[in-house]
């Protein structure tokens, strides 16, 4: 099963394919910014059992260098087969579109983002006959982002930066950041807030930050409070967004050093009601006791 962090470290491409230009001169090379983009599709099996398929690929034409495709690849770890698979899908997409063809590789692991960089060459050693020089983009390439202007300034890059450094120690500030600049977004564009909020929280996976992520959004209430994010929401998009305002509203109370009996969290926690949740969670910023979470208003 393919993971969500996984999916969000190549949705993102196709989410902004303009990322990539911007993402890989961290690396030293200089691609023009693409002046449109078009997905391509993603199976690239041949006609026998075999399947193969790139995670997304993109024509990206651009004003000064022409068009070229780009394959982005997620990859958790070290595989021993993926550079005969990748050497494979850029002699395929060669032959099939007569087109040059970038491989870039997303990593959340360091140590996969250095594997993922070395260069294969094919063939024997005294002639080889084919490179393989993968782009590789990884927490020690993707610079981290962790004020609101610097987010602001490019969100696709902020949420891309965000799922590489998921475990670093900067990942609280990347996200507080992020959450400030998302928060901005959504008054001019709340689709796509709403898009980039789900990408974020596919990208941080099942890490500690991901909690943290889930406690923002839930404390600043107001990035879901739009018509789009209500619909994602029913849809699935934000199933863990109850149990996500019953942490904050536990972290909250533990922060404020109000006593917590097994009956009030077994409470709390077991309700998936969200408007409850908000209206508890409201309470508690100035509540002294549990019971003036749960009290009906006269």
């Amino acid at each position: 099963m393919v993971s969500s962090p996984h999916e969000a470290m190549h949705r993102i491409f196709q989410q902004d394919p303009g990322l990539f230009p911007r993402a890989v001169r961290a690396l030293g090379v200089s691609f023009s910014d693409p002046v449109s983009a078009s997905p391509f599709p993603t199976d690239l099996t041949e006609n026998r059992p075999l399947e193969r398929r790139v995670d997304t690929l993109l024509r990206l034409d651009t004003a000064k260098d022409g068009s070229f495709l780009l394959a982005v690849e997620a990859q958790g770890g070290q595989d021993a087969d993926k550079p005969a698979s990748w050497a494979y899908y850029l002699a395929y997409l060669y032959a099939k579109y007569k087109m040059p063809a970038v491989l870039l590789v997303v990593c959340r692991d360091r140590h996969a983002a250095a594997w993922a960089a070395q260069q294969v060459s094919l063939g024997p050693p005294q002639w080889p006959t084919l490179t393989l020089r993968p782009l590789v983009l990884g927490p020690d390439t993707v610079p981290v982002i962790d004020t609101p202007e610097a987010a602001a300034k490019d969100i696709s890059l902020a949420v891309l930066s965000s799922a590489l450094h998921s475990r670093a120690p900067e990942s609280d500030a990347i996200l507080k950041a992020l959450a400030a600049a998302l928060k901005g977004l959504q008054a001019d564009d709340e689709d796509t807030a709403s898009i980039y909020i789900e990408l974020t929280e596919q990208g941080l996976g099942k890490t500690p930050a991901a909690d943290l992520w889930r406690h923002l959004m839930a404390v600043d209430l107001s990035i879901f409070q739009s018509q789009t994010a209500q619909a994602l929401r029913a849809e699935g998009h934000f199933e863990g967004l109850s149990e996500g305002l019953a942490e904050a509203l536990l972290v909250v109370l533990g922060g404020r050093g109000i006593d917590v009996s097994d009956e009030a969290r077994e409470r709390i926690t077991a309700c998936d009601d969200h408007d409850t949740l908000t209206t508890w969670l409201t309470r508690a910023a100035t509540a002294t006791t549990t019971a003036e979470l749960f009290e009906q208003p006269k």
